[in-house]
This record gives C-alpha cells, sequence and structure tokens, in this order.
C-alpha cells in the first residue's frame, strides 16, 4: 500500500499470560491484513513474534516484539509484548505508549486470576484495553454449556477489572465445537470458516432469549455512561447500531468499559472482527496524546524511548513512540544524531525518512540514551516503575580473560531490560546478577553468550554470613618483635574487647597515658584490629565489636606503625578464641503480596522458611488481594520467588529490604560451619 494512503495510525499491545495465544494472535492479524503470505506457528519458531533465538528456543516471548500491518487505509503497529511475569517489565514499558491493549486469555475462569496484574496496571495508568478470549473451543463442551461457560468467564473477568466487562458477541455452539457467534451490537449471528471472513447467517431460534439478555446487560453497562441512551431504554426504544457503535467509541476511548471478543486465533475466528473494532472503536493517536496532555500544536519533537535492543547487524535501535512534531533522520535529539529511522516488523526493517506524531517507530544508534528517556524536550513523561529483582545468581565468566569484558557487555544486556540489575557484592566480592526469575535470567545469561560470547557459570550467591562475639577478654597480649640484622620490628599491645548492642558496628578507642604507644603509632592498631575483623574465628566478617588499646610498650628504634598493627592482629587473634564467637545471619523485612484465596498457603511457605509472621492485611488498592507482612533470613529467600509462584499461580510477588542481623540458630549455626568449612563462603547448599 502507498504511504500517500494512509490516513490514520494505530498503536495497540497484545498482552495476556503465558500460553494464551498472544504470538498467534499477532500472526493472524498480520496474515488477515496481508501483512504475511504464510502464517507460521510457535511450535515450529518461524512466527514474527516470537524471532529471537531466546524466544525460539523456550517456545515464548521473551522480549516486546513490533509488527507494522495495514488495513483500510490504517496503519496498524502491534506490540506483541511477553506473558511470563518474569518479563512483566518490558510490558509495561511498552504499553505506555499505546493508544490501546488487547488483553488475550483463554476462556478458564479458574485462569482469570492470572490477569490481575495486567488490569491492575491497565487502569492505574488508564490505558484503553478490551479483551480476547482465544480458544474459545474450549468453553463448548456442548452446545448447552457453551453460552454458560462464556457467562461463566465473563464473571471471573469482572472480578480482577476496576472497569465494567461489556460483551460484543456472543458464541454459538453446536455439540462440541464453536461454529460462530452472534454481534450483540448488530444482532446478526456469523458462521466461522477457517482463513476467510465469517458468513453472515440468521439468528439460531434457541439462541434469541441468551442473546437478548446478553445484549440487554450489554446496553446498561453503556447506558450508564451515556443519559441518552439510558432514556431510550427506559422508554423500551431500541437504538440504532451507530449510537451504540459512538458508545462503545468514546468510552473504550476514555477507558471507562472494557469490550469482550471471542474466537480462536490459530484459525482466524474472531480476528477480523477483532480488527474492525480496533479501526473503529480503539482511541486515535491524537485521542491519546490529548488524553496524556500533550499539546499538538507545538512542533517541537517530542518523544519517549519504549524498548532497546542491541542488533547483530544495525547496532543499537530503541523503539520510540513519538508523541509530537516529526523527526527526520539525521537529526540531532538530545545531543545524539539520529542515525536511522525504521518501521520493524519481527526482524524486518524498512527504512524511512522521517516519522511523524502519532507513530511508532525504532530509531538507530542513540547511545547514552535508556529505555524510558525522553527525547526531544526537557519535559519529565511518566514511565513505568522498575520492578524490585528478586532473584540473583553469581556470575562467572567460563574464560577468566573475559572478565575485563563482562561490566561492558553487562552495561549493554541491561539497558536492553531495565529490570536486570547486577553488583558486585562487598562482602562476599561475587558478581552478582539480578532478575524476576529463573528464566528471566537464563535468558539474560543466553544474550551474554550469543550477542557478546561470554558463556558464564553461575551458581546460587553466597549468603553474606557475619560472625560476633558474647563474651568480653580484657588485657588481651599481643607482641611483635623481629629482628633480621639491623632495624628490627617491635611493637606490645593490650587490648579489651567487648561485645556491642545489635547493630552498633565496631568502635575503636585508646586509654593510653603516658606516652607507653606513642600517638603515631596508634592509627597502625586500628588498621591491625579492623584487618583481622574482616575475617574472624568462624571464618566470617566480625561485627557489633568494640576495642579499646589500654596499655603497650614501645623500642625507640626499631618500633614501627606496621609492628604495632602485627601486635595487633597477634593480639586479636589470641582475645577473640576466649571471646565466645556465634554466626549471624542477615534477615530481611518482606512484604508478600497475592490473591485472598492464595493466603493461607502463603502463610505456610513462610513458616516453612523459618519467617516470622508479623501480620496481614488487604492490600491497598487490589481488590481481593492480601499484604503478609514478615521477617525472613536471607538464606531463606533465594528460591522464595519460585515457590510463591508456585502457590499463587504465578502471580505472587513480593517487596523486601534488608532489616538487622541476627544470631543463626546452634543446629543449623553447625550445619552452615560445615558446610562452608568455615571459610567465609556463605553458601548454604542444603
Amino acid at each position: 500500500m502507498n504511504e500517500n494512503v494512509i490516513r490514520a495510525t494505530r498503536n495497540v499491545a497484545i498482552v495476556g499470560p503465558y500460553l494464551s495465544g498472544k504470538t498467534s494472535l499477532l500472526e493472524s492479524l498480520l496474515s488477515v491484513t496481508g501483512t504475511i503470505t504464510r502464517k507460521g506457528n510457535v511450535k515450529d519458531g518461524n512466527t514474527v513474534g516470537d524471532s529471537s533465538p531466546e524466544a525460539r528456543d523456550r517456545k515464548m516471548s521473551v522480549e516486546v516484539n513490533s509488527a507494522t500491518a495495514e488495513y483500510e487505509n490504517v496503519r496498524f503497529t502491534f506490540l506483541d509484548c511477553p506473558g511470563s511475569i518474569e518479563f512483566a517489565q518490558e510490558t509495561y514499558n511498552a504499553l505506555i505508549g499505546v493508544d490501546a491493549a488487547v488483553i488475550v486469555c483463554e476462556p478458564v475462569a479458574d485462569r482469570t486470576l492470572t490477569l490481575a496484574p495486567l488490569f491492575k496496571f491497565l487502569d492505574d495508568w488508564e490505558i484503553p484495553h478490551l479483551v480476547f478470549i482465544n480458544k474459545i473451543d474450549r468453553a463448548c463442551t456442548d452446545e448447552i454449556t457453551c453460552g454458560s461457560n462464556f457467562t461463566e468467564v465473563l464473571n471471573a473477568l469482572k472480578s480482577v477489572s476496576s472497569r465494567p466487562i461489556v460483551p460484543h458477541q456472543y458464541p454459538i455452539g453446536k455439540n462440541e465445537q464453536i461454529i460462530g457467534f452472534i454481534d450483540l451490537v448488530t444482532e446478526q449471528a456469523y458462521h466461522y470458516h477457517p482463513g476467510a471472513p465469517a458468513d453472515p447467517v440468521p439468528l439460531p431460534e434457541h439462541l434469541k432469549a441468551q442473546e437478548s439478555a446478553a445484549r440487554q446487560e450489554m446496553l446498561e453497562e453503556l447506558a450508564n455512561f451515556d443519559d441518552h441512551l439510558l432514556e431510550e431504554l427506559l422508554e423500551e426504544i431500541n437504538p440504532d447500531v451507530e449510537e451504540i457503535t459512538r458508545d462503545f467509541k468514546m468510552e473504550l476511548g476514555a477507558d471507562l468499559i472494557v469490550p469482550v471478543f471471542i474466537g480462536i486465533a490459530e484459525q482466524d475466528f474472531g480476528v477480523r472482527p477483532l480488527l474492525e473494532a480496533l479501526l473503529r472503536e480503539a482511541p486515535t493517536p491524537e485521542t491519546t496524546a490529548k488524553r496524556r496532555g500533550f499539546i499538538q500544536s507545538e512542533n517541537k519533537v517530542l518523544g519517549q524511548i519504549l524498548k532497546t535492543y542491541y542488533t547483530p547487524q544495525g547496532g543499537k535501535l530503541s523503539l520510540v513512540r513519538m508523541w509530537r512534531g516529526t523527526l527526520a533522520d539525521g537529526a540531532l535529539l538530545n545531543g545524539v544524531r539520529v542515525n536511522g529511522l525504521y518501521r520493524l516488523t519481527g526482524q524486518q526493517t524498512q527504512s524511512l525518512q522521517s516519522v511523524s506524531a502519532g507513530e511508532i517507530v525504532a530509531v538507530g544508534r542513540l547511545e547514552g540514551l535508556r529505555t524510558g528517556d525522553v527525547l526531544g524536550s526537557d519535559e519529565l513523561l511518566p514511565k513505568a516503575e522498575i520492578i524490585s529483582p528478586v532473584y540473583a545468581l553469581a556470575i562467572v565468566p567460563e574464560k577468566r580473560n573475559d572478565e575485563v569484558k563482562l561490566s561492558s557487555a553487562l552495561a549493554k544486556l541491561l539497558e536492553e531490560d531495565p529490570s536486570l540489575v547486577w553488583e558486585q557484592h562487598g562482602d562476599t566480592h561475587e558478581v552478582i546478577l539480578w532478575g524476576q526469575g529463573e528464566i528471566h535470567l537464563k535468558v539474560g545469561l543466553d544474550r551474554l553468550r550469543r550477542k557478546y560470547n561470554l558463556p558464564m557459570v553461575t551458581h546460587l550467591p553466597q549468603v553474606p554470613y557475619k560472625e560476633t562475639i558474647r563474651k568480653p577478654a580484657s588485657s588481651i597480649h599481643g607482641r611483635y618483635k623481629h629482628q633480621s640484622g639491623g632495624h628490627g620490628q617491635f611493637g606490645d599491645v593490650y587490648l579489651d574487647i567487648a561485645p556491642q548492642p545489635r547493630g552498633e558496628g565496631f568502635n575503636f578507642t585508646d586509654k593510653i597515658v603516658g606516652g607507653v604507644v606513642p600517638k603515631q603509632y596508634i592509627p597502625g592498631v586500628e588498621v591491625g584490629v579492623r584487618e583481622y575483623l574482616d575475617r574472624g574465628p568462624l571464618g566470617f566478617p566480625v561485627v557489633d565489636v568494640s576495642v579499646t588499646l589500654t596499655n603497650g610498650s614501645y623500642h625507640s628504634v626499631d618500633s614501627s606503625e606496621q609492628a604495632f598493627k602485627q601486635a595487633a592482629r597477634l593480639a586479636m587473634q589470641s582475645g577473640m578464641e576466649k571471646c565466645e564467637s556465634t554466626l549471624l545471619e542477615p534477615i530481611a523485612k518482606v512484604e508478600i503480596c497475592a490473591p485472598n484465596e492464595c493466603t493461607s498457603k502463603v502463610l505456610q511457605l513462610i513458616s516453612g522458611h523459618r519467617g516470622q509472621i508479623l501480620g496481614y492485611e488487604g492490600k491497598a488498592d487490589w481488590k481481593g488481594w492480601d499484604a503478609v507482612s514478615v521477617y525472613l533470613p536471607i538464606a531463606e529467600m533465594q528460591n522464595l520467588i519460585v515457590e510463591l509462584r508456585s502457590q499463587t499461580m504465578g502471580v505472587g510477588f513480593f517487596h523486601w529490604e534488608f532489616d538487622r542481623l541476627q544470631e543463626v540458630p546452634e543446629p543449623l549455626a553447625k550445619r552452615v560451619l560445615l558446610t562452608t568449612g568455615g571459610n567465609g563462603n556463605g553458601n548454604d547448599k542444603r
């Protein structure tokens, strides 16, 4: 289709749980619009949506994929978003730049709970959204239950949406099959045909009562936002199709309702009516920009980065929503020259000379700019909050020579995926990669291997245990004397060692009188004490200890700061053996959030991980969810997110922060010391 006949654009995200069929829906949309001539499927790994090697290896979406299609002189940009909760950050970053979202789900009432976080995000951001119930044939176990199962799914959707759920269609079943649908706006029935538009057919007699009831419910929901329609219903006037369509457009565009469509994406069933609804009822980019408060009369460029890619051929690409103005290739943007403008369809790119407000395109080589950044203006635009990491692996390059390349590769990896975090732990000195779960980190590690030739060896991070003392020790003597010809080395100290209250840390003082230890040597004593405390008798850093220098002696020729440092280490080594060392473990304060029907399972999970339950209450602004406050040993949190999701249909999550250090129970402490060999390697491999 020629560029000059395009009269409008729509930017639509396709979202939903893992295995709901989002990528299949995108493939069908591209097929029915003629964008692709041959449909792929997820199993064969040849779809437009799952185009990365990491996605094809796992047969699941792991990043946002963009695809452009043209239909009825309107250009659609579809963003196929990952369904796994571990890649939710990708989805949220993309959603802030679209005009509407299609939530794809299966017709299983018990699984609608998995949609709760998605509905919450869309509702909080007031992003217009509709539902496509995919694989609707699974609801039609027989002709009689087809409608009742559909109604059950609608009721389940109402429990996770703060907006009214409004059916646009009603299923027609025959025996154990779905054969078509009724358009509740026009009251026209249709029969499906694989790979072809549905045929209009007479409304089945046995469904007239159900259709009438469903249509009346639809009209009543629409009338809640249209006084004229409400008057017509009260006067028993049948509203015309144009008025109903206008109401859908207005109320969807204002994020007041959630229309519901049905179909089977793999067979193209219901996909054309969905596309028509997006064309007819979804908000335009101009409507979205107005809702977001952007003044379109200004010509100054305003854009926002929704996603960052590093491609083998083209280098860095930034997926950008253009909110305002026109951007030309080669223009200077945020101090960086644009090096290419592209429309994406999977891995394929179409070069452009310029792009206008309302489009989502890829921009080449925006070095120094990251996902969420604003382009062309110093305006502050809201961006999706970064989800706190909950799962970690320690990583080491397989080849030692690759260590020098690791930090730059990790920087690029984190640009592509902002929900990844890396750190070099101050106590264990491990390089730790944090993310949202096991699959999430494995995908990141695959990218390191494929894109940057950096294969990694991984293991669970060491637990940063500490140790402290229970008893004091007084007048501990340490003398260092060394003679090797010429000037010797001499230092002599007496130390008092005492425990401090938990959390007080280390304190060093001196009570030297009469210059028995000259002032210039006292800093050396403190250095020697500190160096010893880096690794105590149990093999871990020592905390919450006070050390006082009380006495000593020196030699006018042989004494030095270094000699007194060694004397202090000897005194500490001798004294700490008398102080009854004990092992400390880090304790986190954790808020675990889950649907209230899963709360009892969460409480059992906490009890099985040595947790202390502080209480629980309804989670604010989350209908039907609880927030459980607990103290948990960090040693017990390494696989917590995996177990929590298994108990909550994959939707449970938690936030945590370090709270304090606490003594490890003696039987467990013995086991930790046995597994670590008392060498400070706190990876408890129970």
